[in-house]
């Protein structure tokens, strides 16, 4: 009766220091999941109905479901009536906008808060949250360069040289095609306004340390001087556009 005793004071001896053993078996990532990361950093792409463009966010929590972030987004703006124009009368025409009389972009720099609305599993899944941004716009106009076929004295005798394009001086039958978008850009122009942006975001993915995830909402642009982008149109001071972005980034925490 005493062996049996030793014999299995022996064995919970051995299963307590196994079960402790295996206790230390922690997958890395899945401890690093219960850990609360205080900052975030990502980087994506924007497509939005006017254009596309690219998007920068830095941030740190509030609260465990609240995130304070900031943003930079560089993104193109074209006219919901361009039309991609030829010269038909010329075998190596290029192609061009007619009537487009400047490029635009938007340099957004703004501040925003993004709140969790449930809670990833802890084998993946998705995380959905809500998120409102606000800050200054920058539009940048650069004027649109053309190669124009000017005739000579003789019929059929021309010579092509590069302009700015003139809605009263350019048409179908002199545009031979679009120039280098580097023509102009030392004449670019800057219009200050503001934005409000909102959306939802889908993170998905498995492990809390990587940002991964699909976000697609509205914005809205105001300018208080309206920028042409069009010849035939008047200058617009109001942009609203809707997008979907992709980000990837990481979470991480500083001592």
């Amino acid at each position: 009766m005493r062996f049996l005793f030793k014999i299995s004071l022996f064995a919970l001896f051995i299963g307590i220091l196994m079960n402790g053993a295996k206790a230390q078996e922690i997958d890395p990532e899945l401890l690093a999941d219960s850990i609360l990361y205080k900052k975030t950093i990502s980087g994506g792409a924007i497509f939005h109905t006017r254009g596309l463009g690219l998007k920068f966010q830095k941030g740190k929590n509030l609260t465990v479901n609240k995130n304070l972030y900031y943003e930079a987004q560089f993104v193109s703006m074209k006219s919901n009536r361009e039309i991609k124009s030829l010269n038909p009368y010329f075998v190596n025409a290029k192609p061009y906008i007619y009537g487009k009389q400047n490029y635009v972009f938007m340099l957004r720099a703004g501040v925003g808060i993004n709140k969790r609305l449930n809670q990833k599993p802890y084998w993946g899944g998705v995380e959905l949250r809500y998120t409102l941004s606000g800050g200054v716009s920058m539009g940048l106009a650069k004027p649109v360069y053309l190669y124009i076929i000017n005739f000579t004295s003789s019929q059929y005798e021309y010579e092509i040289t590069t302009e700015k394009y003139e809605p009263e001086n350019h048409y179908f039958d002199n545009i031979y095609g679009r120039a280098p978008f580097t023509e102009g850009i030392g004449e670019m122009k800057f219009y200050p306004g503001i934005y409000g942006k909102a959306g939802l975001d889908f993170e998905i993915g498995t492990y809390k340390t990587k940002i991964n995830s699909f976000e697609a909402g509205g914005i809205l642009e105001i300018f208080p001087k309206g920028i042409p982008i069009m010849a035939y149109n008047e200058p617009r001071n109001f942009f609203f556009t809707l997008y979907i972005s992709y980000s990837f980034g990481k979470r991480y925490n500083t001592y």
